[in-house]
């Protein structure tokens, strides 16, 4: 777990997994060599020895005065039908983390997905005598409407695997709340509309006490990509798009006092965007 404040805002991080992971995996384009050129700042928390990226998957738990909100909640136990198959029947320990971390299951308010995609929905559900329900029986679930429309006419078996068992759950529970891109959770939380990877992502836009940070989703997957906007995710569905937004992101935060919260950035997982010899990077 790795804790974090923004004025009065506390966030926590709970990670369901962390490790190395081929640029090609990744990348459709960049090749080790390609990252190699950015070690000098990547290294050593986000290369490897190797030359391998280190990923994270994991959820922000972040603490107001009044409420308690979780975004993206990961894999999930017990799922199948992923399309990479180390990702179904998982058995982690996610839950017994999140219960260490002062967040049992009954005290969330909130769960905010950035996106719908598979690492990002999991924990939305868990199995029960052969069901899967709420995992957080007191939250309302937050999913941009334009994103749960794009999923829910996806007859792709992976996507519409996913979409059965962790977001249609919430929906017929009556737990979720199709939101704009705009919509604002809390004081000081308001989304922030990030397309491109998906239709509908959002990031989250934190403020308090003059201080400012954002979870990112998966505009980035990599702070590599804050150098290399061109280095598209295999799984971006408007590659042009997503690119563009990681540019205007980049125009918009380099060089303030506003700190970056990766979605898959492994730790330590927050920096701020700086310019260095005409480039953009993560420092730490």
């Amino acid at each position: 777990m790795s804790q974090y404040s923004i004025g009065n805002i506390e966030i926590l991080k709970v990670a369901e997994s962390v490790g190395p992971t081929s640029p090609k995996f990744l990348f459709e384009t960049a090749s080790y060599q390609d990252i190699e050129k950015h070690h000098d700042w990547l290294k050593p928390h986000f290369v490897d020895q190797t030359g391998k990226l280190i990923m994270s998957i994991h959820s922000y738990i972040i603490k107001t005065r009044h409420h308690t909100i979780i975004v993206d909640t990961c894999i999930g136990n017990d799922k199948q039908g992923r399309h990479y198959p180390p990702w179904n029947n998982l058995q982690g320990p996610y839950l017994q983390d999140l219960a260490k971390a002062g967040v049992p299951p009954e005290s969330v308010d909130f769960v905010f997905c950035t996106h719908l995609h598979v690492d990002h929905v999991g924990w939305n559900t868990r199995l029960q005598n052969g069901r899967w329900v709420p995992t957080f029986p007191n939250a309302k679930y937050l999913f941009n409407k334009v994103e749960y429309e794009h999923w829910e006419k996806s007859m792709e078996p992976a996507e519409k695997a996913v979409f059965d068992d962790s977001v249609l759950p919430i929906m017929q529970a009556k737990r979720a709340q199709l939101v704009a891109a705009d919509y604002q959770i809390d004081d000081g939380l308001v989304l922030e509309s990030t397309p491109g990877h998906t239709p509908g992502h959002c990031s989250l836009d934190i403020s308090s006490n003059g201080q400012m940070g954002v979870i990112t989703g998966d505009m980035f997957h990599h702070p590599v990509q804050i150098a290399e906007h061109a280095y598209s995710s295999t799984f971006d569905v408007n590659k042009p798009l997503a690119i563009k937004t990681r540019r205007k992101f980049c125009e918009k935060y380099t060089d303030r006092d506003v700190r970056i919260l990766g979605t898959h950035f492994a730790p330590p997982s927050a920096g701020r965007i700086v310019e260095k010899n005409g480039q953009w990077r993560l420092k730490v």
